[in-house]
């Protein structure tokens, strides 16, 4: 996998708002059996894509080397939309829906690049923590401020149709079960 800059694609807020992660192109050692990126990959995805993020409020690899604090990722569900193949080149744009003294909620599209077309969502809920426990703690201070100012400036974009859905087999209403 490389991250490469594509057309100048840094990480930086996109004009609808959105935090755009640097691109990530999609390396062989990814593709499975079917030809194309395997799922736990998306996942992989995601999780360069939110730590683009992190580095932007200060919460990335550093955070933990300087201050003993960290993000820890409580859960996740993924959603896969459309193939992508070896080769292509794909962003993360990921809005935060939500967060409090301890944690944060965000959302993330898989966007390919170069036609625009969404492959997966992510969303997730992640933990702040103290790792001298570890235990889940408090941002401090400057942190906390630096994701309520994260929250103004997404504030005005509409929250994404897919956040919060649920698993399930959806059913056509029809005889009940047992009944012809």
């Amino acid at each position: 996998m490389t991250r490469r800059d594509v057309g100048g694609l840094l990480p930086a807020f996109d004009q609808e708002g959105w935090f755009r992660s640097r691109p990530i192109t999609v390396p062989r050692e990814w593709i499975d059996y079917n030809g194309h990126m395997n799922m736990a990959y998306y996942n992989r995805v995601c999780d360069l894509g939110v730590d683009d993020l992190f580095d932007h409020i200060g919460i990335g690899a550093a955070y933990r080397d300087t201050r003993n604090l960290s993000i820890y990722t409580a859960e996740f569900h993924t959603r896969f939309l459309r193939e992508v193949m070896e080769g292509e080149t794909l962003i993360v744009a990921t809005q935060l829906l939500d967060h409090d003294e301890k944690r944060l909620h965000v959302f993330q599209e898989v966007r390919q690049t170069d036609e625009g077309w969404i492959a997966a969502t992510g969303e997730g809920l992640c933990l702040h923590v103290d790792m001298s426990g570890p235990r889940v703690a408090p941002f401090p201070r400057d942190i906390a401020k630096t994701i309520a100012e994260l929250a103004e400036r997404q504030a005005d974009l509409p929250r994404p149709g897919a956040a919060g859905g649920q698993i399930g087999i959806s059913r056509r209403p029809g005889p009940a079960r047992g009944q012809s």
